[in-house]
């Protein structure tokens, strides 16, 4: 496993499996912490429809969520270009599938992330790569900070390596919550368990890390 801090750059492409995007500018877009409001969720409802309609206009969701894709795929690789490849590669499989998508059911934003999750899960099992986790100094300190530890630079360095001797769901839990700052809701969404459990087991993992912590210093 890989540990690492990065910047990501954005790239993007304009043509998904032959089909040429109809790209337009949202009238709204998804706050950067992905909570959304009632207006937002009609908006992107008019959105989904009008791509099932026409694949042409499928560019819109495109547009609006590229950025939070290819971030999610580039914080759990340190590659650019099989990071713009997979990003690609998950809005292919969106565009094929938006036919399927109920709008009563996941939302599409947990439903991308969920894709892209699995892109990149498959993309490890098939290069048979370790896997790399990107690291950012402040989201550690509010890994920290949730611990209720005061030492903050005595535990920095020794967290980092608890993470590393991780299981790859639990990293999955420490990247969605404290790097990516989802919900407990949108976690439940996106790895398709309850907003409870997704909570429990964040709690248990936290609880996890301290002993270890505590250990380490006693």
């Amino acid at each position: 496993m890989y540990l690492y801090s990065g910047f990501c750059v954005i790239i993007k492409n304009e043509t998904i499996d032959g089909i040429t995007l109809l790209h337009q500018t949202p009238e709204l877009m998804i706050e950067s912490k992905h909570h959304v409001n009632e207006q937002q969720l009609a908006m992107e409802g008019q959105q989904i429809l009008a791509a099932q309609r026409d694949p042409r206009l499928f560019g819109v969701l495109y547009e609006k969520y590229f950025e939070k894709i290819f971030s999610c795929v580039y914080h759990r690789m340190d590659d650019m270009e099989n990071s713009r490849d997979i990003t690609q590669q998950v809005f292919i499989k969106a565009l094929k599938s938006i036919s399927s998508f109920k709008l009563q059911g996941v939302p599409f934003a947990s439903w991308l992330y969920r894709i892209a999750i699995n892109e990149v899960n498959q993309f490890y099992r098939d290069s048979k790569k370790n896997l790399t986790v990107n690291l950012d100094s402040n989201r550690l300190y509010d890994i920290i900070d949730e611990l209720e530890e005061d030492s903050l630079e005595l535990y920095h360095d020794q967290l980092i390596k608890e993470i590393g001797y991780l299981p790859e769901d639990e990293i999955q839990l420490l990247q969605l919550r404290f790097f990516e700052k989802h919900s407990f809701k949108e976690i439940g969404d996106i790895i398709n368990i309850t907003e409870n459990n997704a909570k429990v087991r964040t709690y248990r993992l936290l609880d996890k890390l301290k002993a270890s912590l505590i250990r380490i210093k006693n």
